[in-house]
């Protein structure tokens, strides 16, 4: 579920992806409110574009480290790529 930062107060959050679109964000917020997984989700920007990189605006999601490999794995599932470090745009 959808929570506040306040939730979270004292524990590591782990970037577990970025949505790019809203249509997309709408999607990934729906998946894990169902799947049971508290998470935060913040807009930020992040580098995107082919030939001509550029900063554009994204959700960022957040999970705990107990519910990371979850809801990576719920992702997978469904289509989605989670965040890793070395990802680029």
């Amino acid at each position: 579920m959808r929570q506040d930062e306040s939730f979270f107060e004292g524990q590591e959050l782990i970037l577990l992806y970025i949505a790019k679109r809203l249509r997309e964000a709408k999607a990934v917020e729906e998946l894990l409110t169902q799947a049971g997984i508290d998470y935060l989700v913040e807009a930020d920007l992040y580098m995107g574009g082919f030939l001509f990189r550029r900063a554009l605006h994204g959700a960022f999601f957040y999970v705990t480290s107990a519910a990371d490999a979850r809801a990576r794995e719920l992702m997978r599932a469904h289509g989605y790529r989670p965040y890793e470090p070395d990802d680029i745009g």
